[in-house]
């Protein structure tokens, strides 16, 4: 007699304080290396390369423990105990690896001085009178005196709540860590209807790309996060008018979770797509008394981070080394690129529409069982993982909101690329310089390509392995 897929033990039920033990070692690993950060800060040691990379170590051998081993009811209370002691260990120091965070509160501090965030740069003469009482604000902000702040509004409504609290880098890094709080929820309520142990929340509260670039710098990319995880559960849920809203507030922090809306977009329900435009409508109105300064240095930083230039663009580089491509244009590569995203965003709209009984998912999508509701996860992670792949983006935070599509789908390749450009920015290969850069791309880009040719034939094999439903003959 043969059985059925899901009537496997997915893990084993015996001695779960074995799990606990190992985790508590990997934990107090881990903890002193979010120690280490701080100290690095202003005192080599070992170095950020060295920290990042027994990190990156100890965080995968914490997921295989969890993915694999058993656990008991003592096991999500010690990962998450953890995952709050690394953010603590770095919420008090000032961010020493990006400075982005000064700007958040400088924009809530002119809010509250009844001007627009959009009006003046920070070094306008208008707003010499706001520096005195904030000049540790003022002092670190990047870019002050020529570039108008680049953050969408309601990611500006959220810098206002937040200083209308407290107007310090250390509250609002605390504001960004409660965030993540709204993530994990979400991660923790999606991983239960799954069928799947609350405990696996670790590959989110452990990761160290998160813990440095949210518990440590504070990035916006946290509340991004944290509207994103809403949004996949209440689209889990069915509720389209929440899917929404929480999609829209996600699109107005960060402009790229807009990608993940045809996975989100129920087939012949409105209310959804209406709602993120009602939103959108909104909130730009709001700030609209600034006409087309609304929109920051959006136009200065496309030109910065040479996406008119194609240095940005790693798969145009290399295609420019092919014979006889080495004229391809920007424009021709982004024409390409669109097209190939919106054929994509077609297919998965269409696939996350499906009866997964009529129509099962391939066997490539997932190594879980999902249910009906869940069958727009693989999709919106391709989407997301897909884009990018090809904006190749130069820092790791920007890469950071693939960690939630990760707890929810394990595989190797987000995993590669997440953790792979976490920690090559660390090293050398960090440096920001156009050649740098591209090797470092090289060199993930590789092991992206390794991590997804091993990942397809685990599963593959897995696969073929599967007995059949039915008696043998």
């Amino acid at each position: 007699m043969r059985v059925k897929l899901n009537q496997l033990p997915l893990w084993p039920k015996s001695r779960p304080w074995i799990t606990n033990t190992i985790l508590s070692v990997l934990g107090l690993g881990v903890l002193g290396l979010s120690r280490q950060l701080i100290l690095e800060f202003h005192h080599f040691t070992i170095g950020f390369s060295g920290v990042a990379g027994w990190s990156v170590l100890l965080y995968a051998l914490a997921a295989a423990v969890i993915l694999k081993l058993p656990t008991d009811r003592f096991t999500f209370a010690l990962v998450i105990g953890f995952g709050i002691a690394f953010r603590v260990v770095t919420l008090i120091p000032e961010p020493f690896m990006s400075s982005d965070i000064y700007r958040y509160a400088w924009d809530g501090v002119v809010q509250h001085a009844h001007i627009s965030p959009y009006r003046y740069v920070p070094g306008d003469p208008a707003l010499a009178f706001l520096r005195s009482p904030n000049q540790n604000l003022f002092d670190h902000i990047n870019r002050r005196d020529y570039a108008h702040t680049i953050y969408p509004p309601v990611a500006q409504f959220l810098f206002y709540v937040i200083t209308w609290f407290n107007g310090s880098v250390t509250f609002m890094k605390l504001a960004m860590i409660l965030f993540e709080g709204l993530t994990v929820y979400a991660l923790v309520e999606l991983l239960h209807a799954l069928g799947r142990r609350r405990s696996e929340i670790l590959l989110y509260a452990w990761c160290p790309l998160l813990v440095w670039e949210i518990g440590s710098s504070g990035h916006l990319d946290s509340a991004a996060m944290a509207f994103i995880a809403l949004a996949l559960l209440a689209r889990f849920r069915q509720r389209p008018i929440a899917t929404g809203l929480f999609l829209g507030a996600a699109i107005l922090i960060k402009f790229y979770p807009v990608v993940l809306f045809p996975a989100l977009w129920q087939r012949k329900d409105l209310r959804m797509p209406a709602t993120v435009v009602a939103l959108t409508v909104f909130a730009y109105a709001c700030y609209a008394s600034v006409g087309s300064l609304v929109f920051g240095f959006l136009g200065g930083y496309v030109h910065e981070e040479g996406m008119e230039s194609g240095s940005r663009y790693f798969l145009l580089q290399i295609i420019q080394h092919l014979p006889g491509l080495q004229h391809i244009s920007v424009p021709v590569y982004l024409a390409v690129l669109l097209l190939a995203l919106a054929g994509l965003a077609v297919w998965v709209w269409r696939s996350s529409n499906r009866n997964p009984a009529q129509h099962p998912a391939p066997f490539w999508t997932t190594t879980f069982h999902l249910p009906e509701q869940a069958s727009f996860l693989p999709g919106a992670m391709f989407l997301a993982f897909a884009m990018m792949l090809a904006f190749s983006p130069h820092y790791p935070w920007y890469v950071a909101w693939l960690i939630p599509f990760f707890v929810l789908l394990p595989n190797l390749p987000v995993f590669a690329y997440t953790l792979g450009l976490f920690y090559f920015s660390a090293t050398s290969l960090g440096a920001g310089t156009p050649e740098a850069q591209y090797r470092l791309n090289c060199i993930l880009y590789t092991i992206v390509l390794i991590a997804a040719m091993v990942e397809m034939f685990l599963r593959l094999r897995r696969h073929r392995s599967v007995p059949v439903e039915g008696n043998n003959a």
